[in-house]
């Protein structure tokens, strides 16, 4: 991204907004960070004047500029903005607001999840009430907060919305303990619906219950991506021990695995640790020529550091079928003009 331009005055922001016969410039984005008061009332003034297109595609430009960069912040811009008229910068808003904490936000989400015309906003509101739900869980919010928004989810799953957003909602109680939830996901879980499966085990891994371990092992076979990749997250979510050979085979199999499932399959052994992790981990970092992988391997390392109470390779936890399993990872790793190799694990997860 080009270099930013953060003391550029906000008038100047505002008409290259507004000049739809120039691309809107990257440069500006991080203006919209921590925006001050004044230059939010005059951004306000001029919004809905922006081409609706545009106004999307800013939000989702900072969508991705959030994901990059930790120090930026969009809440207020991202507040200020929940009422455009075009649904897309509508779930690009609610997006950008997925971890602001903001008990006002409350009201507003469960609005937007229950009323707007558009799936995919009542959808996104649905995923961002998760997040209070795991606030309630820690008690940072009042019972009260808490309850209303876990009936509003358990109303959602039990109406006759679109499976999206019952889906989605299904997602954000997986943090709840309220007693109705267990059978709520168990019955998505049963359901022959591969999303509907996939949801219910995104919602496991959120759980922290440990009574999900078979039904998450089961499925780290499944020939469906998707319902593959949340089981792969919840394992390591859950932190199951016993997924450790499933998941140290998925980086074994590199020509028959989806990227993304991968990728999962690495943070997830460096959130279980023993056994062979560590040298696995390794072993794909150090003949890897990619260098976002190398990255993303070496987070995934930093993240086993705080799994692990030693970084070296214990023989309390080693495991033969480990062991053998890490050969196969080294052999593939060291595999010259291999185009497997290439597909280990491309750029698109951290894009």
């Amino acid at each position: 991204m080009p270099k930013a331009k953060k003391n550029v005055p906000f008038n100047q922001v505002i008409t290259a907004l507004l000049d739809n016969n120039q691309p809107f410039s990257p440069t500006f984005l991080h203006r919209f960070s921590d925006i001050n008061p004044e230059d939010l009332a005059e951004l306000k003034d001029a919004w809905l004047q922006v081409n609706p297109d545009r106004r999307a595609a800013v939000l989702e430009d900072l969508e991705e500029l959030a994901e990059s960069d930790t120090l930026v912040n969009f809440d207020d811009f991202s507040r200020s903005v929940l009422d455009d008229p075009n649904p897309r910068a509508r779930a690009a808003a609610i997006r950008l607001l997925w971890e602001c904490e903001d008990t006002r936000l409350v009201p507003v989400f469960i609005r937007m999840m229950e009323h707007d015309e558009d799936l995919v906003v009542r959808a996104s509101a649905a995923t961002a009430l998760g997040l209070f739900i795991y606030l309630g869980e820690l008690e940072e919010i009042s019972d009260t907060i808490l309850k209303k928004v876990e009936e509003s989810l358990l109303s959602t799953v039990a109406s006759q919305e679109p499976a999206l957003v019952r889906r989605r909602a299904l997602e954000s109680l997986g943090f709840s303990s309220r007693p109705e939830v267990p059978a709520i996901i168990e019955k998505a879980y049963q359901d022959g619906d591969k999303e509907w499966q996939a949801s219910a085990l995104f919602a496991m891994g959120r759980s922290a219950d440990s009574r999900w371990e078979r039904s998450v092992l089961d499925r780290l076979d499944d020939s469906e991506a998707d319902v593959l990749l949340e089981a792969v997250r919840a394992a390591g979510a859950l932190e199951l021990d016993a997924a450790r050979q499933d998941l140290l085979e998925l980086l074994a199999s590199n020509a028959e695995t989806d990227e993304e499932v991968t990728a999962a399959a690495i943070w997830s052994l460096s959130q279980i640790g023993g056994g062979n992790v560590r040298e696995a981990l390794e072993a794909l970092m150090e003949h890897t020529d990619d260098d976002d992988l190398a990255e993303y391997i070496e987070q995934a390392l930093d993240n086993l550091n705080f799994t692990e109470e030693f970084p070296a390779f214990s023989m309390l936890d080693f495991d033969p079928q480990d062991k053998d399993q890490l050969d196969q990872i080294i052999d593939l790793a060291e595999e010259d003009d291999d185009d497997e190799e290439d597909n280990l694990l491309g750029n698109e997860h951290l894009n």
